[in-house]
């Protein structure tokens, strides 16, 4: 059996002459000419191959200062040795793992600051983890489900009730609404569906006046329930996390693009019964007899999740969330 440390096991190149040596592809440095035996000191060519980079980053790291220069040749070659390949190998791990150059010598160092960059770098690297498995969850229901590519995330389980216009609408409000806002919308969203938000969604553009008429009555009811179960978005200029006017705008674009004339005139029927029920009852909940007759909220009246949005969105933000999807 073999003793001692090992080392007298290890294999040895035969001495051998020393290489031949040729002007390298930089110009200022020499290489060795293969099978003229082993090298007395690297080209930086030959030693940017040995770390698995590249000449330029070889020449950079110098310029920097993290890579010291080599001693040259008596005609004026660079020479690399072992030493400037651990080196650089040290470097090249560092960056690979995603720590600037600028703090490689600290952790190098292992000063004070060594474990507070590196633990800022694992909590980054662990959001970047977090951000990447969100992705993938949000990439599985669309492949799970191509109808919800469209909407914002959490609101891909409603993506095959919603009709095309209602899905634009909430991708535009999105880009509006806070956190807490949207979490509220979901939930409406979530909720059973009713007849009456059926119809206001398949509400022709033709429709007679009378129709628009008994349908905004019938939203009346459902459309104040809804300010009381979710008063997050019973003024959505305090929902909103961008300025009046820029809410405003989307708002009213998003009306005229995603509403016809008849829903249009819904709206702001409904707008007008609203603000003569808060000013007949000061705004206290009230309000069940909004519909009145044969037509008012019973039963079937549109549930929170589809109330309609702004009855008049060029002259207020109330109400902001789009009528549902058709049941």
């Amino acid at each position: 059996m073999p003793q001692g440390h090992g080392l007298e096991w290890i294999p040895f190149p035969e001495p051998s002459p020393p290489a031949d040596r040729r002007r390298d592809t930089d110009g200022d440095e020499e290489r060795s000419t293969p099978g003229k035996g082993p090298p007395v000191a690297w080209s930086t060519s030959e030693l940017a191959e040995l770390a698995g980079t590249t000449l330029k980053t070889v020449r950079h790291y110098h310029k920097i200062g993290l890579l010291d220069e080599p001693e040259r040749a008596a005609n004026g070659y660079k020479r690399y040795g072992v030493t400037h390949l651990v080196r650089l190998l040290r470097i090249r791990r560092l960056v690979d793992l995603g720590l600037p150059l600028s703090d490689v010598p600290a952790v190098e160092a292992a000063d004070e600051r060594a474990e507070e960059i590196l633990r800022a770098l694992d909590a980054e690297l662990a959001a970047s983890i977090e951000r990447q498995q969100r992705m993938r969850r949000e990439l599985a229901a669309v492949l799970d489900n191509r109808g919800s590519i469209g909407l914002p995330a959490d609101f891909e389980a409603l993506a095959d009730g919603l009709p095309e216009g209602q899905r634009s609408f909430l991708v535009a409000y999105s880009s509006i609404l806070t956190p807490s806002a949207m979490s509220a919308l979901q939930k409406q969203f979530s909720e059973p569906r009713t007849d009456v938000g059926a119809r206001f969604e398949t509400l022709p553009a033709d429709a007679p006046e009378d129709v628009r008429r008994q349908l905004a009555r019938r939203l009346a009811p459902e459309v104040r329930k809804q300010r009381e179960d979710h008063p997050v978005l019973s003024d959505l200029a305090a929902s909103s996390r961008r300025s009046g006017a820029v809410t405003q705008s989307v708002v009213v674009q998003s009306l005229v693009e995603f509403y016809n004339e008849a829903q249009l005139d819904v709206l702001r029927r409904l707008h007008a019964l609203l603000a003569e029920d808060d000013a007949g009852r000061g705004d206290d909940g009230g309000g069940d007899d909004v519909g009145g007759g044969d037509d008012g909220g019973g039963d079937d009246g549109l549930s929170a999740r589809r109330t309609a949005p702004s009855a008049d969105a060029r002259s207020t933000c109330r109400t902001p969330t789009p009528p549902g999807r058709p049941g």
